[in-house]
């Protein structure tokens, strides 16, 4: 009975929490806030945000980069999966997909930040040798007024996303079989797979391509790091209102939040009017015969374009590590004159409680979700149950902006006399680190092989006990690395963990971002890396224990 409750139980803990969050940011943005004094309805808080200066260019900003980041990312992925089908890049990148996806955005953002500043490592190493430069150039590389480094750095953060979510999509459309019959009649491989494979393979990873839209629109961490400031993109508007000390502008931070969930459903709007354009555009190349029209273009445009995202990811990293041990460092010396682990000692013994909370927080949440998810999955498969029509369900949270629900949430958890505290920091985390676990684990689920289960049945093994004896091991890997994934993305949040912690529950994420202003590379070098070494430590563990647990039966470890 309670394995069949598991589906709704999920979706409850994930669309209920999301509905209370939106009606408690919608009723404020028009007056009505009890706990405040707002007993009637009015429109003066959208009087006032409509006044703020730069308030349409926030808007532009926040449109812009999630249209522009969901399409080059796209644009990425499609073009390597075309280009280097079986290849060893393409084995390599599939092995680097996971822990490239595991770095938290704040880490990316400052390794980013390091490399294209004008002091940063890109210049120091081209100067003066090829630049003539003895001192940093005066440009605005990071906060650039048009959002670009903001969108770079999305940009990096997605293409491992959207690039997870097409290989555990493909294995649905036997992508081989209809890349060789297209080849038969004459089509390169390149232009096999556009033609064959990525349509069909679209409509399958849309509802993620969504996510990229919503999140990129409405980011906020990378945008305090990487994005411009005068005006800022919205949503770092939204945070900056809804803290301010005057409790009235609570009212116009709530007026902000229903405006970006506004701006955020125009961008999805657009992208799918654009949806419909290509399909009907499209239809003339993909029945044209041209087969080999543009072939070396995509060959070496989809080998060269994730190579080189997948480089400036891991140089933002390695930049890290330099900054973070960096003495004495004069400008344009390519690398540090000395070396020290000053800045380690300095700040280890302070981040001791962030680092118990990041923990604690992110632990709890992924076990409480493994649960569920596992639950659910298993509750499918048992009663051979199909993709349910509800599954977009779980994919709310992470298409609907946080900052038009958290603020919410927040509001709600007041309104009951529920002070910010760890259990909400965990619940706001369980919010995202759900659907991301589901999505990790679903497909690897659904694939394993049957007849183990039915030979378990026929030895006479309840269905419990060939749950806990034969799925759950032969699936021991894929499900440490759904959770690896899930932790990842619990250390990775930013804003649930200040609204829902008001504060009062430090992560090594919030402290890393408050420091982003305070201008200390060193220091900032060293929160960002310690930030990015949690998810490491989580995919090592996920790697390591199945090849313990199975060291005396390795075909145990690739069974899913």
């Amino acid at each position: 009975m309670l394995l069949r409750l598991a589906p709704w139980i999920l979706i409850s803990v994930l669309v209920v929490p999301l509905a209370a969050g939106l009606l408690m940011v919608i009723l404020p943005a028009f007056g009505y806030l009890p706990v405040l004094g707002g007993e009637t309805f009015h429109f003066d808080a959208w009087q006032a945000l409509w006044q703020r200066p730069g308030l349409y260019r926030s808007i532009l900003l926040s449109y812009a980069s999630g249209l522009i980041t969901t399409l080059v990312a796209l644009a990425i992925v499609a073009l390597f999966l075309a280009a280097s089908r079986g290849t060893w890049l393409d084995r390599g990148i599939r092995r680097l997909v996971s822990p490239l996806l595991a770095i938290p955005h704040a880490a990316v953002a400052f390794g980013l930040a390091f490399l294209i500043a004008p002091s940063g490592l890109f210049v120091r190493w081209v100067s003066p040798g090829l630049t003539g430069w003895e001192r940093p150039p005066d440009a605005l590389i990071v906060n650039d007024p048009l959002g670009l480094s903001l969108m770079a750095g999305l940009v990096l953060k997605e293409v491992p996303f959207l690039l997870l979510m097409c290989l555990a999509a493909l294995p649905q459309l036997d992508p081989e079989r209809r890349v060789t019959l297209a080849r038969s009649l004459g089509y390169s491989a390149n232009i096999a797979w556009l033609k064959s494979v990525f349509p069909v393979l679209y409509p399958l990873i849309r509802l993620p391509v969504y996510a990229v839209i919503a999140y990129a629109t409405s980011v906020v961490d990378m945008a305090m790091i990487l994005g411009p400031t005068l005006p800022p993109t919205l949503s770092v508007s939204i945070l900056g209102w809804f803290n301010d000390p005057d409790l009235d502008h609570r009212y116009m931070a709530s007026a902000g939040a229903v405006l970006q969930l506004g701006v955020t459903l125009a961008a999805l709007l657009t992208w799918w009017l654009g949806e419909q354009c290509v399909k009907r555009v499209s239809q003339g190349w993909l029945i044209n015969g041209a087969r080999n029209t543009g072939s070396m273009a995509i060959a070496v445009g989809g080998r060269l374009l994730l190579t080189t995202t997948t480089l400036l990811a891991i140089s933002a990293i390695g930049g890290l590590v330099i900054f973070s041990v960096a003495g004495f460092w004069r400008f344009p010396d390519a690398l540090p004159g000395t070396f020290t682990l000053d800045h380690w000692q300095r700040i280890l013994p302070s981040v001791t409680t962030p680092l118990l909370n990041t923990l604690s927080v992110g632990l709890a949440a992924t076990l409480s979700a493994a649960v569920m998810v596992v639950a659910t999955l298993e509750n499918a498969v048992r009663h051979h149950l199909p993709v349910s029509r509800s599954q977009w369900l779980l994919y709310l949270p992470l298409i609907v902006p946080q900052v038009a629900f958290l603020f919410g949430l927040v509001v709600a958890a007041e309104s009951i006399n529920v002070r910010p505290q760890m259990a909400l920091v965990i619940a706001a985390h369980l919010l995202f680190v759900a659907p991301y676990l589901y999505l990790s684990l679903s497909e690897a689920y659904r694939r394993l092989d049957p007849r183990w289960m039915q030979a378990a049945h026929s030895l006479g093994a309840s269905p419990w006990r060939a749950f806990w004896q034969v799925r759950l091991p032969l699936l021991l890997a894929p499900l440490l690395t759904a959770c690896a994934v899930s932790l990842a993305v619990s250390i990775g949040q930013y804003l649930p963990t200040l609204l829902l912690g008001g504060g009062r529950v430090p992560t090594i994420t919030t402290e890393a971002v408050a420091m982003a202003s305070g201008g200390n590379r060193r220091l900032i070098a060293v929160l960002a890396l310690l930030q990015a070494l949690l998810p490491f430590i989580g995919f090592s563990l996920a790697l390591l224990i199945p090849r313990l647990a199975w060291a005396k039966r390795r075909q145990m470890r690739g069974v899913a």
